[in-house]
C-alpha cells in the first residue's frame, strides 16, 4: 500500500506540496496543478520544460517520488467536441515526463457529457481506447476516474468503457458518486451509491482516490468531510479492498479548503491548504490502522 495525495490540494507550489508530503512522512506525490517560481501554475504535464525540470529536481532532492500523474487528459473541462489533437498533444507531452519521473500510472477521464446525455457516443470509446493504447504501448498504465464524465455516469457506463477499452484500469473516487447523477436510471436521475459503484468496478481498480462528502440538498451540492465522516463509505470500501488483497496506491483529495475546478482555487491560502492536507492524511492513517 502506498499513501499519496493530489499535490495541489496541499499547496499551489511544488515546494509546499513537497513540504506537506514530508510532514506526513510519506514518500509519494500525485502531481496535478503545479506552480514553480517564475512560471504560472499549470498541470504537471503542461509545465514549460524549464519549470518541469525545476519541479523534478526539487522532488528528487527531497526524495519524493511521483506515483501517478493527475492529468487533465479528456477531463470534465473538455467535451467530445474538443479537437482530438488537444488530447493527443497532452498524451505526447505526458509520456516522456512519466518516464523521467518513473511514474507508472496516469489518471485520465472521458470528457464531460451534455446535461441530458445518458449514452456514451462511439467517438468517446474510440478516443479513450486510442489514448489507452498510446500509454500501454509505452509500458504505462492509464487509470480512469469516475467523475463528471461519460465513464462516470453510472457503474454500468464504467463497465462498458472498460470493456471497450481493453487494458484500461480504474481509479475509484469514493465521494464522486455522492454528487453525480445515476444516468443508467430514468429521470429524474437519483444520485449514485458509492458502495454499489465500488462493488461493480473493484476488480478493475488499480488506484483508490479518497475523499468524503455529504450531499446537502439545501445548496444542491456536496459538503466535504474528513475521511470516514461522510457518505462516501470510505471505511467500508478500504476494508473491503484490503480484505481482497489490495496493495496499490491510496491518494487523498480533501476538497475541504480548495476544490480543483472552483474558480476561487488559486486564491486559497496555501498554509490553510497544507494544514488541512496533513490533518487529512493523518486521519486517513488512523482510519486504516483501526481496520
Amino acid at each position: 500500500m502506498i499513501l499519496t495525495g493530489i499535490g495541489d490540494e496541499a499547496s499551489n507550489t511544488i515546494a509546499g506540496q513537497i513540504q506537506a508530503t514530508q510532514e506526513l512522512g510519506w514518500k509519494w506525490l500525485e502531481p496535478r496543478g503545479v506552480e514553480v517560481p517564475g512560471f504560472a501554475k499549470a498541470n504537471f504535464h503542461d509545465l514549460p520544460d524549464a519549470a518541469f525540470d525545476s519541479a523534478l529536481k526539487q522532488l528528487e532532492t527531497a526524495g519524493v517520488g511521483v506515483y501517478c500523474f493527475g492529468s487533465t487528459i479528456m477531463n470534465w473541462a473538455k467535451t467530445v467536441e474538443t479537437p482530438f489533437d488537444v488530447t493527443l498533444a497532452e498524451v505526447k507531452r505526458a509520456i516522456p515526463r512519466m518516464k523521467r519521473t518513473g511514474a507508472k500510472y496516469i489518471r485520465i477521464m472521458s470528457f464531460k457529457p451534455g446535461p441530458d446525455e445518458f449514452k456514451t457516443p462511439p467517438e468517446v470509446f474510440r478516443r479513450v481506447r486510442d489514448v489507452t493504447n498510446m500509454f500501454l504501448d509505452q509500458g504505462l498504465q492509464p487509470v480512469h476516474e469516475n467523475c463528471m464524465n461519460y465513464g462516470g455516469m453510472s457503474w454500468q457506463h464504467a463497465l462498458e468503457l472498460l470493456d471497450k477499452c481493453p487494458g484500461l484500469k480504474w481509479v475509484f473516487d469514493t465521494a464522486n458518486p455522492i454528487f453525480n447523477p445515476d444516468r443508467s436510471k430514468p429521470k429524474p436521475w437519483p444520485k449514485q451509491d458509492p458502495w454499489e459503484f465500488w462493488e461493480h468496478v473493484r476488480d478493475q481498480v488499480a488506484h483508490i482516490h479518497v475523499k468524503d462528502a455529504t450531499w446537502n440538498p439545501a445548496k444542491n451540492d456536496a459538503d466535504y468531510n474528513w475521511p470516514g465522516e461522510g457518505q462516501g463509505r470510505v471505511r467500508d470500501i478500504l476494508k473491503d479492498a484490503f480484505a481482497r488483497g489490495y496493495n496499490s496506491g491510496i491518494s487523498i483529495e480533501p476538497h475541504m479548503v480548495v476544490v480543483f475546478h472552483d474558480a476561487q482555487a488559486k486564491a486559497s491560502n496555501d498554509l490553510a491548504m497544507q494544514q488541512n492536507y496533513v490533518e487529512y492524511g493523518r486521519r486517513l492513517e488512523k482510519l486504516i490502522a483501526a481496520g
